[in-house]
């Protein structure tokens, strides 16, 4: 379920949040595993797949 709020965050914390994606986007690039990537962020490896998967589509 999307939430048209951002997920509750703030305008800047909506900000902070894209700036992390990008970086792993980067890294997607770069040929990084997703547990390495999961591991630099601090976040899930879940959240992580779901990024790449959406970045393999163009997003």
């Amino acid at each position: 379920m999307r939430y048209p709020d951002g997920g509750g965050l703030s305008a800047r914390g909506r900000a902070k949040r894209e700036v992390v994606r990008r970086r792993a986007a980067g890294w997607f690039a770069e040929g990084v595993s997703v547990p390495e990537v999961a591991r630099r962020l601090r976040v899930s490896q879940t959240a992580v797949y779901g990024w790449r998967k959406r970045w393999r589509a163009g997003g």
